[in-house]
């Protein structure tokens, strides 16, 4: 899956999935609770505020509100731009308020974080520095520059000036901490979910591929009756025109065509036959179908399969179901993309587990990635060095996430390792390592038990 096949996994378009009708609900919220904090500061505790210039700030943020409500669209969704210069109006309003109340000796200057928490959360990271360096600035000027707050008798209420600067480096600490974690949260859950839709989209890709073999199946065997037909009349005609040279030649070609529609039919209606009714096949067979695309790229792709145990039976059957084979055949690729000249694919079995293993004499995974095979987004396996094994190809990191997916779907379980650091048959396995191994039940078909098949066949006396 190459970038341009996912537009939609970029960052710049996640501002358009906040829609204008949420900020302004939120920012409904906030002026309510503003007016309330500034009644009560008044009339219950009798501090002498600027009134004036609170309720100002109070009214640009309900003009902001009523202009945004009558000139925009009920489902108009903002871009980057409009996200960034709404959530700094918002800061910008609550550091007015709080300069006009006293500065950092306000409780309420906690609230800052919110602004920054949320620009982490929505924003790309430019707009997310801007955003917190700007609560940063203010905050470090209100330390010296606000309105003290007053009581009715004219007494400034302060706090000591050591709790000032412990207000300043809590709040500097929640800015760059709290934004930090807010974003890798966000980033590790959006690109899960991009991960999760491409693993969607490639398994319902196999499954539409499987749906057109059994119509085009289906097609040849509707169409092998007018075809029959056509060919029939057209020798008849043959018969009929042997005084007319031109006009029986036009009849041979009719009956030529009409042969070599059949035999395309013939063709495709096997393919699709094939997809449409044949669920289950040897597993080297399933291996072998996952491998196909693959085996003529200049790669040696070896297939081995044998018994673990003597207690095991013969090769068994594999299910052919679409999650399996577009699973195993991620997994492939990533091999011949990264060999030097060969992949090893051993399929092992026993009485209770069935494992294949692809191995590859390539550089291998990175030592400090292993831990993160298989997470979404992960390109770092491809160096300078080997960017000559698929110059065609950029990736996004999503080949071997969408294996695993759809592998442990089926039932699997995916290990990683590289060659050269566990045991190995052979010296130039030295690459990477995958072992995809299943329960027996979840990737063999269910077959008759003893005494429960058709029947024994009747004998018949003379």
């Amino acid at each position: 899956m190459t970038q341009s096949e996912f537009g939609l996994f970029q960052e710049r378009q996640r501002g358009s999935f906040i829609r204008l009708r949420t900020m302004i609900w939120l920012r409904w919220f906030a002026i309510v609770g503003q007016l309330a904090a500034i009644t009560l500061a008044q009339r219950m505790y009798n501090l002498q505020l600027e009134l004036g210039l609170c309720y100002l700030a109070v009214g640009v943020s309900i003009v902001g509100n009523l202009i945004a409500i009558f000139v925009f669209p009920e489902n108009k969704r903002l871009n980057e731009a409009e996200n960034f210069l709404m959530v700094l109006f918002d800061l910008l309003q609550l550091c007015f308020l709080i300069y006009l109340t006293g500065g950092l000796h306000n409780p309420f200057t906690i609230l800052i974080l919110g602004p920054v928490i949320v620009s982490a959360t929505i924003m790309t990271l430019r707009s997310t520095i801007i955003i917190g360096a700007t609560a940063l600035a203010l905050v470090t000027l209100m330390v010296f520059f606000h309105l003290p707050l007053r009581t009715e008798q004219g007494f400034i209420m302060r706090i000591a000036d050591v709790f000032v600067f412990g207000q300043w480096t809590a709040i500097t600490i929640a800015v760059v901490f709290l934004s930090l974690y807010a974003r890798q949260i966000t980033e590790e859950m959006n690109s899960m979910s991009d991960a999760v839709v491409a693993t969607q989209m490639a398994l319902s890709r196999t499954q539409m591929l499987n749906n057109i073999g059994g119509v085009v199946a289906a097609a040849a065997h509707e169409l092998g009756t007018p075809l029959a037909t056509i060919k029939l009349a057209s020798a008849e005609l043959m018969d009929d025109l042997q005084d007319q040279p031109e006009l029986q030649d036009d009849a041979r070609l009719i009956r030529e065509q009409a042969d070599r529609c059949r035999d395309i039919l013939r063709s495709m209606g096997r393919a699709g036959k094939e997809d449409l009714h044949i669920r289950s096949a040897p597993l080297v067979e399933v291996i072998r179908e996952a491998a196909e695309p693959h085996l003529h790229r200049g790669k040696d792709v070896l297939i081995d399969a044998f018994r673990d145990t003597e207690d095991a039976i013969d090769p068994p059957l594999a299910l052919r179901r679409p999650e399996i084979i577009h699973g195993l055949r991620n997994l492939i690729q990533n091999a011949v993309d990264f060999a030097r000249a060969t992949v090893w694919i051993e399929a092992r079995w026993t009485a209770t587990t069935i494992a294949i293993r692809i191995m590859d004499d390539g550089p291998g995974y990175p030592t400090n990635m292993l831990g993160r095979i298989g997470d979404p987004f992960v390109r770092n396996r491809r160096t300078d060095r080997d960017r000559s094994a698929r110059p065609e190809y950029e990736g996004m990191g999503l080949g071997l996430f969408i294996a695993k997916t759809l592998l442990q779907r089926s039932g699997a379980e995916l290990s990683f390792a590289n060659g050269a650091d566990r045991a190995s048959g052979s010296s130039k396995r030295r690459g990477a390592v995958v072992e995809v191994v299943w329960p027996r039940d979840a990737i063999v078909p269910p077959s008759l038990p003893k005494g429960e098949g058709i029947g024994e066949n009747p004998s018949f006396k003379a």
